[in-house]
Formats: structure tokens, C-alpha cells, sequence
């Protein structure tokens, strides 16, 4: 029997989540920006309405406003992203127990064995965006294939609200006269080294001899043939998440910080949503990684390796502070944190200390996981998150 894929993926998810807590939003232009009362920052999402004016995604928040000066702009609330993401989810778990989650806004779906239950792959997909409709008050465009590959395209191929069907025989008339960029897993800089070997289409990427593409790209120049001739056999892994080698979380800033005391508060708050995700999946890590970008989309990655396993936010937040200070001059702006703990283990045993003070932060920390299942996110932070510089828990 054929595999039925679907990969369910929410509309302009942010601006989507903001419209159905406000229905006053519905139908206007919304914009998810950066401080967007300041004029600084960039566009992290835009409704559909937004996008229909010429607004993008990484826009300068002062460009949006020039193309959409109508618009609702707000500023970014991702502890609703992510309750709305878990919604969702749990929503998709009713259909089949094969659910993958792909990122916040999207997730695969493994229907195959569901037939008996729902019907074909089409009336579950049309049934899910209706309870997801109903339920949770956002839209999805939703992309059925043989393969997760194939249903990533497809879900791609009509959008809002979207249902397509991409099957293998469909691959030469639907997807090789697309642009080769338009491949998932194709970004600006392999464009470019596609365009310079001739390849402008994924038609063109299909077509090209694979033992040219390997000599040149190595593995991965095999992976984007087989993809531009949609072939993938990868399954949709519910406990895809249960084995990763690193947790990490990264935010894009609201204006340039500039002041090493600023960079710090949010490295922080990272460092403390980190490691609640490590212990809620039992694992410690010994690599902190810390990621910087600035206005002008230099990038720069530094880690650090830890004497022992931890999954404490407060040696986590040690190391990335400790590259903030050797890595990054100051008075240099910075416009994206990210902060990872890499090399995860299975929790080991802890030593216990002489005084104490080890395990008395570490009970301080799950009992703030504790509260914030229970409460939700914003039930406890750090103090220094009220100042100007906190982002994550920003009223």
C-alpha cells in the first residue's frame, strides 16, 4: 500500500494566532514586528492582507509601515505561538498517533493506516483543517503526497487555506518547471552553485548527471537529486524530537542592542527555556553554543564545553555569557540571539556538593518548570526581564 503523507501548515501562523484571539483583526492587515511602536526592528510575520501590500518577512519594520500604513502592527507574544502550537498538535494526535512536528507551525501527518477510520487521505485532511478551524480559529494549507517530500511541496503549491495532492507521477508537470529554489532544501547560496553548473529549474536539478552533483556537493548533492525527483523514504517519526543531539532556542531582537548588559537579559531568558526543554526530556548537555547576528546579517557562532552534563539554566547562561564577553565587542549591534545546549545525554547521575547550593538551584528551576506547565509561561520569569531589555516575556 502506497504511504499517505499530509503536512498540515498554518497560515501566516503569528499574524493568524493574534486574528483569532481578536476577531477586530479579521480581514486587516497585521504585521508581527519588532517594537513596532519605535518604528525599529524587522517583520517576523504579516497576514495574508499585509502580504497582499508587498510586506515580507525580515522587512525593516519602517518599510512595512511605508507599504501598509493602515496595517496593525504588533509585537511578537510567543508563549501564545507556542500554546496555539500544542493546540494544534494535539488536534492532528486525535487523527493518527504518527505525528511529526516539523516546526511551530507545521507537522507531518502518516495516514496510511487511518483509511478504515476517516476515509481516503483527502477527507482526513478536509476533516482536520475543519476541527483546526472550528477548535483553535486559524486556517492551514495542507499537502498530501506519497512522501513527506512530496507533501511539503504540495502543501507549498496553493496557499491560504489550501488542499493539494502531489503524487509521483504529478513530479514532471507540477515541479520541474519551478524555479530550483523553490526545492525544499534549496537555499540562496546552493542557488547560486546550482546556477553556475547550469541549473535553474528543478526540472534541471532532476535531469543532471547525480555522479556530477556528488563529486561537486558531496551526500548532499545526491539528497537534492533524489529530492527534485521525489524520491524520499524518511518516515514520519513521532519521537523525531526524543533523540536530538541539541536544544537550542534563538529570537530576532526588536532594535540593535548594542550594551553587553542588554545581550545578557536575553541570553538569560534563553538560557532558561533551554534547559526547562532538556529536563522535560531527561537529558543534560556539556556544548553551550551561542549565535549572533547583526543588522547586517554577519553571522557568528561560538561553543563552549562544560566540565560535566548539565541542565541547569545558570551554567548555561555562564558559558554564553562568557563568549558574549570574548566573542562580540561591545557597542557592536546585535539583532539575533540564539542560544543552544549541544552533545545531549541521558540525565546522569549528579554529584551532590558539600553545601548544598547546586541542589537548591536545581530545585529552584523545576519548580518554576512545575508552575509553568501548570500556569503557563508567563506565571514566573527572572525580574530582568521587566527591564527594557527583556523580549521573551515583553508585555
Amino acid at each position: 500500500m502506497e504511504r499517505a503523507i499530509l503536512l498540515a501548515d498554518v497560515d501566516a501562523f503569528y499574524a493568524s494566532v493574534h486574528q483569532a484571539l481578536d476577531p477586530g483583526l479579521k480581514g486587516r492587515p497585521v504585521v508581527v514586528a519588532g517594537d513596532p511602536a519605535a518604528r525599529r526592528g524587522v517583520v517576523l510575520a504579516a497576514s495574508y492582507e499585509a502580504k497582499g501590500r508587498g510586506v515580507k518577512t525580515g522587512m525593516p519594520v519602517r518599510e512595512a509601515r511605508r507599504l501598509c500604513p493602515d496595517g496593525v502592527f504588533l509585537k511578537p507574544q510567543h508563549h501564545l505561538y507556542l500554546h496555539f502550537s500544542t493546540r494544534i498538535l494535539g488536534i492532528m494526535r486525535d487523527f493518527t498517533p504518527l505525528v511529526e512536528p516539523f516546526s511551530i507551525d507545521e507537522a507531518f501527518l502518516d495516514v496510511t493506516g487511518c483509511r478504515n477510520l476517516f476515509g481516503p487521505p483527502e477527507e482526513i485532511a478536509l476533516a482536520l483543517k475543519r476541527r483546526i478551524r472550528r477548535e483553535v480559529g486559524v486556517t492551514c494549507s495542507v499537502g498530501i503526497g506519497p512522501n513527506k517530500l512530496l507533501a511539503k511541496m504540495a502543501a507549498g503549491l496553493r496557499k491560504p487555506d489550501g488542499l493539494t495532492v502531489l503524487r509521483h507521477e504529478d513530479v514532471p508537470a507540477r515541479l520541474w518547471p519551478l524555479p530550483v529554489r523553490e526545492l525544499f532544501g534549496v537555499g540562496p547560496r546552493y542557488e547560486e552553485h546550482l546556477r553556475r553548473l547550469g541549473i535553474r529549474t528543478i526540472g534541471d536539478l532532476a535531469s543532471f548527471p547525480v555522479r556530477v552533483l556528488k563529486m561537486r556537493f558531496g551526500v548532499y548533492g545526491e539528497l537534492l537529486w533524489r529530492c527534485a525527483n521525489g524520491v524520499d523514504e524518511s518516515p514520519v517519526d513521532p519521537r523525531s524530537l526524543d533523540r536530538c543531539k541539541s536544544a537550542g532556542h534563538q529570537i530576532t531582537l526588536p532594535r540593535d542592542y548594542r550594551r553587553h548588559g542588554e545581550i545578557r537579559v536575553v541570553i538569560l531568558e534563553l538560557a532558561d527555556q533551554v534547559a526547562a526543554r532538556v529536563r522535560a526530556g531527561g537529558y543534560a548537555g556539556r556544548t553551550v553554543v551561542l549565535s549572533l547576528k547583526d543588522a547586517g546579517f554577519r553571522y557568528l557562532s561560538r561553543l563552549k564545553t562544560l566540565p560535566a552534563p548539565t541542565d541547569l539554566a545558570a551554567d548555561i547562561y555562564r558559558a554564553a555569557a562568557s563568549l558574549l564577553e570574548r566573542h562580540w565587542p561591545e557597542g557592536w549591534p546585535v539583532r539575533m540571539v540564539g542560544v543552544a545546549l549541544a552533545g545531549l545525554v541521558a540525565r546522569p547521575p549528579v554529584q551532590a556538593t558539600l553545601f548544598g547550593e547546586r541542589e537548591r538551584l536545581e530545585a529552584a528551576e523545576r519548580a518554576c518548570d512545575h508552575i509553568r506547565e501548570r500556569f503557563g509561561a508567563r506565571a514566573v520569569f527572572r525580574a530582568s526581564s521587566l527591564t527594557g531589555a527583556g523580549v521573551l516575556y515583553a508585555r
